[in-house]
């Protein structure tokens, strides 16, 4: 799938963007806000809000030369953030439906202290 991205962002399913990035080929990048990452994220997210990325802001150091597959709430931050990430020369997709679409298909969540999340 990723490299079908050279052409720009693609699109994935909850699933198969928790496969590319249960198995390390991805890193997921969790682009909501603050307050909704803190309600319930996928394990082992990185956190950067869209509104600090499209700010010029860094990727965290542990997405930096790495793939990245964005979400978000619904999955429209999510595919703007892939579309800022590839012009910027990052192999990058999105996930259609975001984190709404992510526990919807059973996919873990988690909030404060490690303990099931919601999505906000």
């Amino acid at each position: 799938m990723f490299s079908l991205l050279r052409r720009g962002p693609g699109r994935l399913t909850p699933r198969q963007a928790r496969q590319r990035t249960g198995d390390g080929t991805a890193v997921l990048l969790d682009v909501r806000e603050t307050p909704e990452w803190s309600a319930g994220h996928a394990p082992d997210a990185l956190h950067l809000p869209l509104s600090r990325l499209a700010a010029g802001a860094p990727l965290p150091a542990a997405a930096q030369g790495r793939p990245v597959v964005t979400i978000c709430r619904s999955g429209h931050r999510s595919q703007q953030a892939a579309k800022l990430l590839a012009g910027r020369g990052v192999q990058a997709a999105d996930v259609t439906g975001g984190m709404t679409a992510w526990a919807r298909a059973g996919l873990p969540v988690i909030g404060p202290g490690g303990n099931e999340g919601v999505i906000a």
